[in-house]
């Protein structure tokens, strides 16, 4: 497992990332950081502890947002779909090969 040094909110943490997960440790360490600047340049709440928590639990309802409407009806969705059904209809009326 490799150490990454990450900053949110100012403050550095050591992280342990697997091989080749750096990048995705990234995107969560900036959507974090993004989450908790909000919070706190909100004004409202100072105390890290407590914005960290409001920022889990903002992260988490929109996770669940999404996992619990699927978003079919976005253009790429759409356009993915479209796709697909035209590939099983070539495979269909050809050979059986996919694309």
């Amino acid at each position: 497992m490799k150490q990454v040094e990450v900053q949110i909110m100012g403050q550095g943490y050591l992280l342990g990332c697997p091989e080749g997960g750096e990048a995705r440790l990234q995107a969560a360490v900036d959507r974090v950081d993004e989450a908790m600047c909000k919070i706190r340049d909100a004004g409202k709440i100072k105390a890290r502890d407590r914005i960290a928590v409001l920022s889990a639990l903002n992260l988490a309802f929109e996770l669940t947002e999404r996992t619990a409407a699927p978003a079919t009806d976005s253009p790429d969705t759409q356009a993915q779909l479209q796709s697909l059904l035209e590939r099983l209809d070539k495979v269909l009326s050809d050979d059986g090969q996919l694309l």
